[in-house]
């Protein structure tokens, strides 16, 4: 039988070794999770709630054990660890709470004597396939929305965290879910395919880079099975002239270094106004430095390693090559193992790779400016659309540009921030479809329309 290791990535030890699944046992496997997705969408939508309170309650009860296997699986610190496992408890609970109302059936007004409404029907079984980088909080703000909807769902984790993966579906047994409604298989993702097209499975979710979503898109749509990508991103930040650069900066630097750095959302592209570039490029670098690395175990860590050695191989071409190109290396720079220490590049154009791709780790990019529109011409220069935000005083002029820049969020004088009744999901080569919200509940039903006479 195959094996999966969980490698702690700062320290470079094998924490565990877990049998692989057996495809052997998958048609049999879904054939019980498709019967206890047929059972559970007959369920009354209270008693679902219900289900998702329990797993918020055991969320919380065990926080410190799950924030402790993802710091060790895959560097993030202690903190961060501990505030994604409390997010996924607030999603649970917020679908319990909103959930219900979200899928009430509506009238639709009619001048005849017909009755026409629209109802939100599970489809039944969900593929999820998701990424290491946030190994709870990706999984459940699928798996609440999916569940209060009546579908079932299965999980194909990254092969990095087999421990977080292991410990969902042990909180969802704990927390009294239907035997069978929730697995996690752990398979490797060349077999990611098979999962894909099983007749049982109705549609999958995927949270990952731009390559692998078009795969996945490809194949489930050979299959003509619904799918919702969550993607990359290379989040532009606009500092406009206006801008109150304490905040900017402040926010600038939490957002960059988000999760290590290894975030979607995370804020990557810096576009400030020349007169404040200076001034800005400066006190980032400032903030960055004062930034401590090291073992994420520790409380008072703030970076902790990539998750992986080569993510940190493939950061340090990126930069080197964004250097050669041209740029400035303002601060930062340095790598040891699997660690790279927060950097801020200078003078960042077009054609850089700092510039046209996703540098997943703490990397700020900077770019000038001569006016607004230039800023959001540069800011739109992307293949990603995910999220944005602009810093400026003046409230009406951040409305304004927010709504032109192109992307699926976008905050003023904010970082960027995923929560659960707001929607989630980007544009362009970072995906299509949304999480979270109305929106999310919905995307995995059947929206049927019924006339009745």
């Amino acid at each position: 039988m195959k094996q999966i290791s969980s490698i702690n990535p700062f320290s470079g030890e094998t924490l565990d070794t877990y049998e692989a699944f057996d495809l052997t046992a998958l048609d049999s496997t879904l054939a019980a999770a498709d019967q206890a997705q047929k059972m559970w969408q007959t369920t009354e939508l209270s008693t679902r709630a219900s289900v998702l309170r329990s797993l918020a309650k055991q969320l919380k009860a065990q926080r410190d054990t799950l924030a402790r296997t993802a710091t060790l699986e895959m560097g993030k610190t202690l903190a961060s660890a501990r505030a994604e496992v409390d997010k996924c408890a607030w999603a649970c609970e917020y679908y319990a709470d909103n959930g219900p109302a979200m899928l009430q059936s509506e009238t639709v007004p009619s001048d005849d004597d017909a009755e026409r409404i629209i109802c939100y029907q599970p489809l039944g079984l969900v593929l999820a396939i998701m990424p290491w980088n946030f190994p709870y909080w990706q999984v459940f703000r699928f798996l609440a929305p999916a569940l209060m909807a009546g579908n079932g769902a299965i999980l194909k984790h990254a092969s990095n965290v087999p421990g977080c993966a292991m410990a969902i579906e042990a909180i969802c047994r704990d927390a009294n879910v239907p035997e069978n409604l929730f697995r996690s298989l752990l398979v490797s993702s060349k077999d990611a395919d098979r999962l894909i097209e099983h007749p049982l499975i109705k549609a999958v979710t995927f949270t990952g880079s731009t390559n692998a979503g078009r795969k996945i898109a490809s194949t489930a749509g050979k299959c003509l099975k619904k799918t919702v990508l969550e993607l990359g991103g290379s989040d532009p930040y606009l500092v406009l002239d206006d801008a109150d650069i304490d905040l900017a900066v402040e926010k600038c630097v939490t957002s960059r270094l988000l999760n290590n750095g290894q975030s979607c959302i995370a804020a990557k592209r810096f576009i400030v106004h020349d007169s404040l570039y200076g001034d800005f490029a400066s006190a980032m670098a400032a903030a960055m430095n004062k930034k401590r690395v090291g073992d994420p175990l520790l409380e008072d860590t703030d970076i902790g390693p990539q998750a992986k050695q080569d993510l940190c191989e493939e950061l340090t071409r990126q930069v080197n090559e964004t250097i050669r190109l041209g740029a400035v290396l303002v601060s930062g720079g340095q790598s040891e193992g699997a660690t790279y220490w927060p950097t801020v590049l200078g003078e960042v154009r077009p054609g850089m790779p700092a510039f046209d791709e996703e540098l997943f780790g703490p990397v700020a990019a900077l770019i000038r400016a001569r006016d607004e529109n230039e800023a959001i011409s540069l800011a739109n220069q992307s293949a990603f659309g995910l999220g944005s935000a602009v810093f400026t005083r003046d409230a009406a002029r951040g409305r304004r540009v927010a709504l032109a820049l192109e992307a699926g969020a976008c905050a003023v004088n904010d970082f960027v921030k995923s929560e659960p009744a707001m929607p989630f999901g980007g544009i362009k080569a970072s995906g299509y479809g949304r999480e979270l919200g109305p929106f999310g509940i919905r995307e995995f039903t059947n929206i049927k329309a019924m006339l009745l006479r």
